[in-house]
C-alpha cells in the first residue's frame, strides 16, 4: 500500500484536520437578544453562536441552540440590544492611562479655588517631589479669570515643587517658576513653533508655554519608566473594554507608549484591534526622515493584532483662544483693533509633501493633526502630491481634528481617498467651543462638517482624543451629540452646526465599522456575521427604542473580543 502518498487520501485528511473540534459546538452562545448586526444581509438578528474567537453563525435562537455542544455556555440575553465593538480611532492611551495614573488633576470647569485646593493637597501629599503634572484647564481660564501672573499665582503655594499643568486640548502647559528654572527657559528663551508668553511689564515668562515652547519642560521633567507606561497602557485597555471599546488607534506616540502596547501584545492582554502612530522620527537638526529610525520601531513593535506602520504628524495648532491652528482667515483680534494673523504651519509644505510621498511609498499611513481649514488644504495637497508620484497606494492618511474645511475642499477627500477624523466631544456647545467662537468668530457656525462630508462621499471616522477635553473614552456621549449636535450633559444650551448633525444609524455605524475599516480588520471585523471575530457588546438599553438625549447614559454590561469576555458588569 502507498498510504498517505494517495492524492484522495490526503486531501480527506487535510480536510479532517481543518473541521472544528466537537463537530461544530460552540463555545458560547446568546439567546433571545436584538443584535443589530450591520451586516447588510441580515440587519437584525435574536442570537449568535461563537466558536474558537469567530461567530460561527447569527440568525434566530432556536437555530443558534442547535449549536450547542456538552460544554457549551448558554446565555439568555433577555431582549437586551447587542451589538458590534465600538472602535476609538484617535486616542492617547498610554498617555491618559499615566495621568489619571500618576497626575494632579481637575476637570476643565474647574476655577481658581478648586484648582488651587486640589494642587495644594497635591503638594501636601508628596512635599518632596520634583515636579508635579496635571490639569487640564480650559482654553478661556485666562480670559475667564482675573489672575495677573499664572506663574506667580502658581508660585503662592507651590512650595520647591515644579508645576507643569495642561489645557484642554493638551497644546499648551501653564508652568510655575521652579518648572520654568528647570527646564533653562527665560524671557530670550526662542522655540520654534512655540510662544513662551512673556509678562507685559517685566518681559520675563508669565508662565504660559504655547505649542512647542512646553518641550523644555517636557524633557526636564523624569523619564517614566517601562514598568508605569505598562501600567497605563493596561489600565487604558480595561477602561476602554468596560466602555464597549474593541478597537484602538494610538494617536500618536514617541515610541514608549507603542513598546506598552507590544509588551502587552506578546502576553495575550491586548484585548483590541489596536494600531499606533509613532512619532515622526527625522534626522536631528534636519527635516530628513529617519528611515532606519523608523524602520527599527517598525520591526521592534510588530505583533498579531498591533499595527505599527502607522506615522503621527503635527502641521498646526488649535483654533481656540491660542490661535495656533493654520486658518485661511484671520482670527479675531485679540483686543478690539488690535493685531491680527491666520496661525502658522510648523511644517513647510514642500517637506510635508516630501514626507508624505517617502512615507506613502515605504507603506506607512501617516496621521496628519489638522485643526484649521489652511492645514486641512496643504496636508490634502501633500496626499494629491504623494498619490501623483507613487500611484494611489490605497493607504488611508488621515486628517485628525478636521473640524473646519473649506467649501472647495469637501470633495477632494473623496477624491483623494483621505480620511476625515473628528472628534465628536468637541462639536457641541462648550468651553471648548467657546474659546473656539472667539478665536474665530462667526466661522465657527459651520463647526464639524459630518454631514457634508458624508454626503460627498468622504470617509469619515470619529475618535475620542482621550485624555484631551473629555474625562474618559467613554464614546456614548459623542455617539449622542453626533446626532444632536447639542452637549449631552446639558451643560450648555443650544446646538452646534445642526445641519451638519447624522442619523443614530450613521452615527453607530460611524463607531463601529468606519473604525474597523481604518485599522484594515474590516474583512474580519467591524459587523457581526459568520466568520468574523467575536467582538460583540450587550446594552443596558436599546438605542433605538430611547430618547436620542438618554444614549449619552447608555452602560456597557458585557463586552467580548475575538470570543473572550474582557468584560461583564
Amino acid at each position: 500500500m502507498r498510504g498517505s502518498s494517495d492524492p484522495l487520501l490526503l486531501l480527506i485528511a487535510l480536510a479532517l484536520a481543518c473541521a472544528p473540534s466537537g463537530d461544530g459546538d460552540a463555545d458560547l452562545i446568546l439567546t433571545n437578544g436584538r443584535v443589530y448586526t450591520l451586516d447588510a444581509a441580515r440587519p437584525w438578528a435574536e442570537a449568535v453562536a461563537i466558536a474558537g474567537g469567530e461567530f460561527t453563525f447569527v440568525g434566530s435562537t432556536a437555530d443558534a441552540l442547535a449549536h450547542r455542544g456538552p460544554d457549551t455556555e448558554v446565555r439568555d440575553l433577555e431582549g437586551r440590544m447587542a451589538m458590534p465593538g465600538i472602535y476609538d480611532v484617535h486616542v492617547h492611551p498610554v498617555l491618559g492611562g499615566t495621568e489619571v495614573l500618576l497626575q494632579c488633576l481637575f476637570p476643565p470647569t474647574a476655577g481658581p479655588a478648586e484648582i488651587e485646593e486640589t494642587l495644594s493637597a497635591c503638594v501636601a501629599a508628596d512635599p518632596d517631589a520634583a515636579w508635579i503634572e496635571g490639569g487640564r484647564w480650559t482654553s478661556n481660564f485666562f480670559v475667564d479669570h482675573e489672575i495677573g501672573s499664572p506663574r506667580e499665582w502658581l508660585d503662592r503655594f507651590s512650595g520647591g515643587v515644579a508645576i507643569s499643568l495642561a489645557d484642554d486640548t493638551g497644546h499648551n502647559r501653564w508652568v510655575n517658576s521652579k518648572a520654568l528654572e528647570l527646564a533653562g527657559i527665560d524671557g530670550a528663551t526662542d522655540v520654534e513653533g512655540g510662544e513662551v508668553v512673556l509678562d507685559e511689564q517685566t518681559g520675563e515668562p508669565n508662565g504660559l508655554l504655547l505649542e512647542a515652547a512646553m518641550y523644555p519642560v517636557f524633557q526636564a521633567i523624569p523619564e517614566k519608566t517601562a514598568e508605569q507606561f505598562l501600567r497605563a497602557a493596561r489600565e487604558s485597555i480595561r477602561t476602554a473594554n468596560g466602555f464597549g471599546i474593541v478597537g484602538l488607534k494610538e494617536a500618536g506616540d514617541e515610541g514608549t507608549g507603542v513598546a506598552a502596547y507590544k509588551a502587552l501584545a506578546d502576553e495575550g492582554a491586548l484585548t483590541v484591534h489596536m494600531a499606533a502612530s509613532i512619532a515622526i522620527p527625522l534626522v536631528p537638526g534636519t527635516l530628513d526622515l529617519d528611515v532606519d529610525a523608523l524602520a527599527r520601531l517598525r520591526e521592534e513593535n510588530r505583533a498579531a493584532n498591533l499595527d505599527v506602520d502607522h506615522v503621527k504628524i503635527f502641521l498646526d495648532g488649535v483654533p481656540s483662544i491660542a490661535r495656533t491652528a493654520a486658518m485661511l482667515d484671520d482670527y479675531e483680534p485679540e483686543v478690539p483693533g488690535g493685531p491680527s494673523h491666520n496661525g502658522e504651519l510648523l511644517v513647510p509644505p514642500e517637506a510635508l509633501n516630501a514626507w508624505l510621498q517617502q512615507l506613502d511609498a515605504l507603506g506607512v499611513t501617516v496621521n496628519i493633526h489638522t485643526a484649521g481649514d489652511r492645514s486641512v488644504r496643504v496636508a490634502l495637497d501633500a496626499i494629491e502630491y504623494a498619490r501623483e508620484e507613487n500611484g494611489d497606494s490605497g493607504l488611508m492618511h488621515q486628517l485628525a481634528h478636521t473640524g473646519f474645511v473649506a467649501v472647495e475642499d469637501v470633495p477632494r477627500f473623496a477624491e483623494l481617498g483621505a480620511i476625515a477624523d473628528m472628534s465628536p466631544a468637541i462639536w457641541y456647545p462648550s468651553l471648548i467651543s467657546d474659546s473656539i467662537r472667539a478665536a474665530i468668530g462667526d466661522r465657527a457656525d459651520r463647526s464639524w462638517p459630518v454631514r457634508e462630508l458624508l454626503e460627498a462621499g468622504a470617509h469619515v471616522i470619529v475618535g475620542s482624543d482621550w485624555p484631551a477635553v473629555i474625562p474618559d473614552m467613554n464614546p456614548w456621549p459623542g455617539m449622542e451629540a453626533l446626532v444632536t449636535r447639542a452637549d449631552p450633559w446639558g451643560g450648555y444650551p443650544g446646538t452646534l452646526a445642526p445641519e451638519q448633525a447624522v442619523t443614530l444609524e450613521e452615527a453607530i455605524e460611524l463607531y463601529t465599522l468606519a473604525g474597523a475599516r481604518l485599522l484594515g480588520v474590516e474583512p474580519r471585523a467591524g459587523t457581526i456575521a459568520a466568520g468574523k471575530s467575536a467582538d460583540l457588546i450587550v446594552l443596558d438599553r436599546n438605542l433605538f427604542e430611547v430618547p436620542i438625549e438618554d444614549v449619552s447614559d447608555t452602560t456597557v454590561e458585557l463586552t467580548l473580543y475575538a470570543g473572550e469576555i474582557v468584560h461583564e458588569k
